[in-house]
């Protein structure tokens, strides 16, 4: 494990800050209990964290809001197992298949979006999937073009998680304002990574994810809604409060949260932000996108190598994050990432990485690509071998 170059950090951020394993155990061992079910001191405790947490959580989407001076509802901030649960209630729950409502996403989505908006359709919804140019970026215009009168909701990511482009979210919102349309980002490659503030970019819905730039433990996420939008539940069950009631809550965060939250993850969520506020998000990447560079200049002058998107890297716009994919001539994506395993010990992640679409869109589908993915705990000389092992297995096959 020592010896371990781990670049899937677009996957998982591994390792966990120390922080977040010490939130984690602390918990379990002297509070793990569940809130709001009783009056006991523990009971109060866990319910203290997880309040705490969700204002935490909503101060950090919403920092333009706060620094005027004004309040949001913490309580829209809503706890869900992971960014394709949020999806999945924000789609569910702002599309109406009946009424034939219109869905416009991208083919850049991850299948956390691309699924339940198939699903929405086979039901008798409709969706766009918009097109990202051959860097694969959206034009903001392309995503008002595709706007019509039944149009409910446009979705999409703020990252890919195949090529690592950003795309211009605040243009984009600012399309839906204009056009009465809900616009929901999936931060999944972003939260925690770059800057992300509601108001800026008119976002009704921001979808997290907790086990990627978060640094929190796997099963955590959720959604932070806007206090004007509107979201019809789709799970129901115990909240632990009004239990006579023979329906489920309407109230926020109860009509989004049905059972025991993972409290203990929770827990690592707040410590994993914790982490990222004390050494500074732009710290944190400046950090990566340096190791990024270099990983991909080295890649880019190795013979039979193609990296698939954008190769440009503009930080002061903050368009890319440390996330690219590549192929190696001669060689199948999944032997790449087998041989970088275990004869140089170097993680990685290969295949199509839930994105079918985007695939097909650069012409890497079926086999699909290696992804690296660079995080904070990487250093210069797991770079620097990276690109000695790619180089070595590029040669056997010239």
């Amino acid at each position: 494990m020592e010896n371990l170059i781990y670049l899937d950090n677009a996957a998982t951020t591994f390792p966990k800050p120390e922080k977040v394993h010490d939130a984690v155990y602390n918990f379990y061992r002297k509070n793990g209990v569940n809130p709001g079910r009783t009056g006991c001191d523990l009971a109060l405790n866990a319910e203290q964290m997880i309040q705490k947490t969700r204002k935490k959580y909503s101060q950090f989407f919403n920092k333009s809001l706060y620094d005027q001076g004004k309040s949001k509802d913490h309580n829209r901030l809503i706890f869900t197992m992971n960014a394709t649960m949020g999806l999945n209630f924000i789609i569910n729950g702002v599309v109406r298949s009946e009424r034939q409502d219109h869905i416009v996403t991208t083919k850049l989505e991850h299948n956390s979006v691309i699924r339940p908006v198939n699903h929405k359709v086979r039901e008798g919804a409709s969706a766009t999937f918009v097109v990202p140019d051959s860097e694969g970026y959206i034009d903001p215009m392309e995503i008002k073009r595709a706007i019509n009168s039944k149009t409910k909701l446009v979705i999409m990511n703020h990252a890919s998680n195949v090529s690592g482009v950003v795309q211009d979210i605040t243009s984009i919102g600012k399309i839906c304002r204009e056009h009465g349309v809900v616009f929901a980002v999936d931060s999944a490659q972003t939260a925690g990574v770059l800057p992300l503030d509601m108001q800026e970019s008119n976002i009704d819905f921001l979808c997290f994810t907790g086990h990627k730039g978060l640094f929190a433990p796997t099963g955590t996420g959720g959604i932070c809604v806007a206090d004007h939008a509107s979201l019809l539940p789709t799970l129901v069950g115990g909240t632990g409060v009004k239990s006579a009631d023979p329906y489920h809550l309407e109230e926020f965060p109860y009509c989004m949260e049905a059972g025991t939250l993972n409290l203990a993850g929770i827990a690592g969520l707040s410590a994993g932000l914790d982490f990222i506020q004390e050494e500074g998000m732009d710290h944190l990447y400046a950090h990566e996108m340096q190791l990024f560079s270099k990983l991909q200049e080295g890649l880019l002058k190795i013979k039979g190598v193609k990296i698939w998107g954008t190769t440009r890297i503009d930080l002061a716009q903050k368009r890319r994050v440390a996330t690219l994919s590549a192929s190696v001539e001669g060689y199948d994506a999944s032997d790449v990432g087998t041989i970088l395993d275990v004869e140089y010990g170097i993680q990685t992640r290969t295949g199509l990485h839930c994105a079918p679409l985007i695939h097909d869109h650069y012409g890497s589908a079926p086999r699909g690509t290696v992804r690296f993915s660079v995080g904070p705990f990487n250093s210069e000389e797991h770079i620097e071998k990276t690109i000695r092992a790619v180089a070595e297995i590029a040669a056997d096959r010239q």
